[in-house]
């Protein structure tokens, strides 16, 4: 899936990466190892956020800031700062789609770089909206993996 998501994506070399329900935050270590200058994983679990902080310790990687919080408040915090990111990664909680959508369709436009990119994953049942541009919307098995423009 990650290896999909990044040739749909692209180069990430020098990019600003904003990596929503991280979990494991493998998707924004891919970004890191693959160049990206940053990566601001968001997590609200917090065992899960050490972990992630473990892994960039043990892979070395630099650049990240691992921030153990809800989306919602993460996204009104770098709005407020005017942070923007040219690439966003969202993995939120397959069941719980519909209740992130309204709250990242509110905010996630005003921490958007000028030519960003936002990747969503959801089940493959869903067809996530946000008013952004649609790029591509492809399954793979469960998962759909689909990418919005600014």
């Amino acid at each position: 899936m990650r290896e999909a998501l990044f040739s749909i994506v692209g180069q990430v070399d020098g990019a600003a990466v904003l990596d929503l329900f991280a979990g494991s935050g493998a998707l924004g270590l891919e970004a890191l190892s693959r160049g990206a200058a940053s990566c601001v994983f968001v997590e609200r679990d917090r065992e899960a956020a050490r972990v992630i902080q473990a892994n960039l310790e043990k892979l070395r990687l630099t650049g990240a800031t691992v921030v153990a919080r809800e989306v919602a408040s993460a996204l009104r915090d770098d709005r407020s700062r005017g942070r923007r990111y040219d690439l966003v990664v969202a993995d939120p909680p397959y069941e719980d789609w519909e209740t992130h959508a309204k709250t990242l369709g509110e905010l996630l436009p005003d921490v958007l770089a000028d030519d960003a990119l936002v990747v969503v994953e959801t089940a493959d049942r869903v067809q996530p909206e946000l008013p952004l541009d649609l790029v591509t919307t492809r399954r793979y098995g469960s998962a759909r993996v689909t990418v919005f423009s600014r």
